[in-house]
């Protein structure tokens, strides 16, 4: 019922995006550490910033599309189960 996933994966789908997008409303956000591509550490923290830019607004609605996308047929079956 669980499968591990891991920090770098999260973030490449789009959902630590979504999330810290949801996070902003509430003056928090994860903060991802990377080091040559690699998340090495990942903590939650209050932040001043709301929202994002609009080039990271479109990165990050493309990485959900592609995300819905490729995984729309299990997310069904998940559902339905």
């Amino acid at each position: 019922m669980i499968t591990e996933k891991s920090w770098d994966e999260f973030r490449e789908s789009g959902l630590a995006w979504w999330i810290n997008s949801i996070l902003h409303v509430f003056g928090w956000a994860l903060v991802f550490n990377v080091d040559n591509g690699k998340v090495i550490d990942c903590y939650p923290a209050r932040v001043k910033f709301r929202g994002w830019d609009e080039e990271s607004q479109e990165i990050g609605f493309r990485r959900i599309s592609k995300f819905l996308k490729d995984n729309i047929d299990e997310l069904k079956k998940e559902a339905d189960d």
